[in-house]
């Protein structure tokens, strides 16, 4: 295995195994959970990430951790998820899957711009800040997050359903 660390070697291994089943390999982690080992394998593509996906993804990456030592031969749990809403946007697209999302973006100067995303490509964001349009380029960014909202209501119609 050489200098590489075991995530290293693991994002390595499983990057092709999750890309072959159409998703994206976000992080891998390996906790130590009483005397077994959690493998926690988080995977997203666009328009998200089904039960019958991870299923599917679950099964490939068993096989794939089957045919390679990078987890000896200790005992381990296997955990294949999507990431959650507080999982931090920092490739182009985490923000383009936040689309129409209220979010906080971080900037290098350590100011903060909160907004919904309008549009993400590979090079900025598209943020509706107040009603103003603000374009923010990753180079400009540290971070963004998802901002949980409990009610969000869409063309002024109110709690009932009828138009406000």
């Amino acid at each position: 295995m050489g200098s590489a660390s075991p995530r290293d070697h693991l994002m390595k291994l499983l990057e092709p195994v999750v890309g072959a089943e159409g998703l994206d390999l976000e992080d891998v982690t390996i906790t130590q959970a009483g005397k077994r080992r959690l493998l926690r394998v988080i995977v997203d593509r666009d328009g998200g990430v089904s039960l019958d996906d991870v299923a599917e993804v679950s099964q490939a990456v068993s096989t794939a951790l089957d045919e390679d030592d990078v987890m000896g031969q200790a005992a381990y749990t296997l955990e294949v998820s999507s990431p959650g809403v507080d999982r931090p946007l920092t490739e182009p697209r985490h923000w383009r899957r936040a689309a129409r999302r209220l979010v906080k973006a971080e900037l290098e100067d350590g100011t903060v711009v909160e907004g919904r995303v309008r549009s993400a490509d590979d090079s900025a964001v598209e943020l509706d800040v107040d009603g103003a349009v603000r374009t923010l380029d990753y180079q400009d960014l540290t971070r963004g997050r998802v901002q949980v909202e409990f009610r969000r209501f869409d063309d002024d119609t109110d709690v009932d359903g009828d138009e406000g």
